[in-house]
């Protein structure tokens, strides 16, 4: 398959969608994100507690699986908040190099 586009991606992954009636349209996927990221942290602990940190061929495939149901939870979200993915991933980008100017990569605070 074809390497998709952000906004491709966005839009193809859309036809996958299944809403799941809650109080609110985005608290199904922020769930699933979050079992997700869930999930791929546990795959990273159990490379580090059983195989010292050395990632095989096989994990390496499980955590691109994981990976991408993150991104599908993601992608969801960003639709149901009218967001484009290039939109967040700007902004991220613009945050991040602000800190890093003004020499504030490290530390906490959303504002820093």
């Amino acid at each position: 398959m074809k390497t998709p586009k952000y906004r491709d991606y966005q839009k193809q992954s859309r036809k996958t969608w299944n809403y799941v009636k809650t109080e609110h349209p985005i608290t199904y996927p922020t769930l699933g994100l979050i079992n997700e990221a869930g999930e791929f942290a546990g795959k990273i602990k159990k490379i580090f507690r059983d195989k010292g940190g050395k990632i095989s061929k096989q994990d390496r495939a499980a955590l691109k699986d994981e990976l991408g149901d993150v991104l599908w939870y993601f992608t969801q979200l960003c639709t149901e908040l009218k967001f484009s993915i290039e939109e967040i991933a700007e902004a991220n980008l613009d945050k991040l190099f602000s800190r890093l100017k003004r020499g504030k990569i490290r530390g906490s605070g959303d504002t820093r």
